[in-house]
């Protein structure tokens, strides 16, 4: 098993310095998600063959992998400019993940909730792209419903990625989306089974609580999706039952921390994440 850190919270350490920043956080793997010098939100890759290999011999140095690389890009949308767009920003990730030695991606569904049948229509056509480059490089591709996506349910997600039929595409559980995604991390880790590949972790409030009311948005009726990536304990995400369900389902995957509240003390609460994972994975094994 693989215990890794999304480094979100110190994207500014600069990229050949992030492996070394990370090792003395007490973490072996990195998942690395969009930053302005590598790869951002939404646009074309930025980091260049020479600095790729620069930064695959700083993780080297530092003696910290690569677990997977996390790409979004707009492959779902109605927009078909915007969707070939994505397809070229994601050829140039896959080649960087292979150059770098990665052997594991992830991403969103991505699309529009309000479209969901164009979304997937797109996000077939996408993937029949660029299935072939992820067999070439024997990289796999871990999908993910997010608030907002096209796709938010957690089942419904599973058996879009059963109906892939391949080997190279698995399912990701994202702890702090469990009140979006159908409120249910046992049934949804046991429903998914050898699928399940990754899990994030991180902890969210029931925005569903108090009838509705825990969160008052404005205008009344707003499609906006509010959530949070807080320390494991600060919000109402069940662990106990999740790390029970992880056990029980023989989870030896990719586990991620992935806090985004606390930019403030990110190193203090990646330390705090990555010793409260390894007190779940020792409750469970005792």
């Amino acid at each position: 098993m693989k215990i890794a850190l999304d480094p979100y919270m110190i994207r500014n350490v600069p990229l050949l310095e992030l492996p070394s920043v990370v090792a003395e956080l007490g973490y072996e793997w990195i998942e690395l998600s969009p930053r302005e010098d590598f790869i951002p939100f939404f646009r074309h890759p930025r980091v260049d063959d020479a600095t790729v290999r620069k930064f695959r011999k700083a993780l080297d140095a530092a003696g910290v992998g690569i677990s997977s690389m996390l790409p979004l890009f707009r492959w779902s949308g109605p927009d078909e400019d915007a969707r070939q767009a994505a397809v070229r920003y994601w050829n140039r990730s896959i080649q960087i993940a292979a150059d770098l030695g990665v052997n594991s991606m992830i991403s969103e569904f991505n699309g529009r909730p309000e479209d969901p049948d164009r979304s997937e229509a797109q996000f077939w056509k996408s993937l029949d792209e660029l299935l072939p480059a992820f067999e070439r490089e024997g990289i796999k591709l871990a999908l993910e419903p997010h608030p907002d996506d096209f796709i938010e349910n957690g089942y419904d997600a599973v058996n879009l990625i059963r109906g892939i039929n391949h080997p190279n595409v698995t399912f990701l559980y994202c702890a702090p989306h469990t009140f979006h995604i159908g409120n249910d991390a046992p049934g949804i880790i046991k429903y998914a089974g050898d699928l399940l590949t990754h899990v994030h972790l991180a902890d969210a409030f029931d925005h569903t609580a108090s009838s509705g009311n825990r969160y008052i948005l404005n205008p009344p009726g707003t499609p906006a999706r509010i959530h949070q990536h807080l320390d494991m304990g600060q919000g109402e995400v069940d662990f106990d039952e999740l790390f029970r369900e992880l056990s029980a389902n023989g989870f030896d995957g990719t586990l991620t921390a992935c806090v985004f509240a606390w930019e403030e003390r990110a190193k203090e609460s990646s330390v705090f994440m990555r010793q409260k994972i390894a007190d779940y994975l020792s409750g469970i094994s005792s």
